[in-house]
């Protein structure tokens, strides 16, 4: 707001001053000269014009152009604003309408000033959130240009190098293959990277540690152009706390399952010793069928957890594709898709039918047309890919994320033993289990052996 005590003229008024002194001197310079020239009328008003006439152009001048002046600053003003810059201020000293012009046109540069200034730190805020996050965040344009990438991104795919201005592609070639795979399959996965001491994650030996990562990617509009965003989640330590979490799940319930058992199996054997102390065996054939039926029905529950503990190394022997295809066929209905490899492989051919087994049933729970669930075996590289997929409801990001752990299921009446057992067989294999939902719905399992 303006604070000037001085009185309030406004440019009209500056304009109807100027007229009226230039009009008062008129007529003084025409009566002093019709003293002189008292019968030529004309020649008098032409003298009269002809003085005031520079005069007015002068006066005129004078007051509009400072005006002009600070148009053409406003002009100057607007146009840094609309490059960001909003540091400029003007000054009008005169108290008039351009000087309301000019306070206003302050005050909005100083709003934009805050709000500038606001939205700088709540970007610097949201940039080091984003870089200090352990998720892997990539920004990818049109045909594969990084626009940005988290710390996180440049540790896991480029050694902690910048990756801004590099094609995405280029960046991958150097990157662990597990990497490479689950971004060409496309679609949100899990995938398991199996890193060395040595540091080459492709390479496998006995000091390695399996790291798995969640995949998810998400397509938006930006700027009028296409954008992917890339989001890597490293999932091992939490993997590992709900592993934990689980075992402890599991030891109690097979303590009620065995209390469960064990307490009617220890009463009914006391019982039948009291029948036989009292020389009463006819009821004992009862209470021993009794106690045999709760045995069975412990070692069975037994058994199933017993099969996941104890995996048993492979036994691997060369096992030809379409003999072992045509059996597991015979035990679980599915469509086979693409050419069977000619080459026979290294494998134990009961634990990956046992393996097979259990994703071609989890596939048929899906939800998923029976017709609609397929298999298929194929070379790619020097590897092995069973892919197992139905057109199911696929998995949410929750149940992805949780899929590989023991004993974790969505199912009422599932044991949560499928995919846990799956993945220790195929890593038993040397191999990795990658878990992926279908763009057109559905989920894809992949199985990866080594060749």
């Amino acid at each position: 707001m303006r604070t000037s005590t001085r009185w309030r003229i406004s440019l009209a008024a500056r304009f109807s001053i100027l007229a009226a002194v230039l009009l008062v001197a008129g007529v003084v310079m025409a009566v002093a000269l019709a003293h002189y020239l008292p019968d030529n009328p004309v020649v008098v008003g032409a003298i009269v014009i002809l003085a005031l006439l520079p005069l007015t152009i002068v006066a005129v001048r004078s007051l509009l152009d400072p005006v002009f002046a600070m148009f053409r600053a406003l002009g100057g003003t607007v146009s840094s604003y609309q490059d960001g810059d909003y540091s400029f201020g003007l000054h009008w000293a005169r108290d008039d309408e351009l000087g309301d012009l000019i306070d206003a046109h302050n005050e909005l540069g100083n709003v934009l000033r805050e709000q500038r200034l606001d939205l700088i730190q709540r970007e610097l805020l949201l940039d080091s959130m984003v870089q200090n996050t352990p998720v892997a965040m990539l920004l990818v344009a049109e045909r594969g240009a990084i626009v940005f990438g988290n710390f996180a991104a440049r540790q896991l795919v480029n050694q902690g190098r910048k990756l801004e201005g590099h094609n995405l592609q280029h960046i991958l070639d150097s990157a662990s293959r597990p990497l490479r795979e689950a971004l060409d399959r496309g679609g949100d996965g899990l995938f398991t990277v199996a890193r060395s001491q040595s540091g080459n994650a492709d390479a496998r030996d006995d000091n390695e540690e399996d790291e798995t990562y969640h995949l998810a990617r998400r397509h938006f509009m930006l700027n009028g152009r296409r954008h992917e965003l890339l989001l890597l989640r490293h999932l091992t330590v939490e993997l590992r706390r709900q592993e934990v979490q689980t075992w402890k799940k599991v030891i109690r319930v097979i303590s009620h399952e065995l209390n469960n058992s064990l307490a009617p199996v220890a009463s009914l054997a006391n019982s039948g010793v009291e029948l036989l102390r009292r020389n009463q065996p006819e009821r004992l054939p009862e209470i021993l069928h009794t106690i045999a039926d709760r045995t069975r029905h412990l070692e069975n529950f037994i058994a199933g957890y017993a099969r996941f503990a104890k995996m048993p190394t492979p036994r691997r022997e060369a096992t030809h594709w379409a003999a072992f295809i045509t059996s597991l066929q015979s035990q679980m209905p599915f469509t086979l898709t693409g050419t069977l490899p000619d080459q026979p492989s290294n494998i134990d051919p009961a634990q990956m039918e046992q393996a097979l087994l259990n994703l071609l049933k989890n596939a048929h729970e899906s939800g998923s047309a029976p017709s609609q669930v397929t298999l298929s075996v194929r070379r790619a590289l020097d590897a092995v890919v069973i892919e197992v997929g139905d057109r199911g409801t696929g998995m949410t990001e929750t149940v992805m994320s949780n899929a590989l752990v023991p004993f974790y299921s969505t199912k009422r009446s599932g044991t949560g033993l499928g995919l846990a057992l799956a993945r220790e067989i195929i890593e038993a294999h040397g191999g990795r289990i990658t878990i992926e939902n279908r763009e057109s719905g559905g989920l894809v399992v992949a199985l990866i052996l080594p060749a």
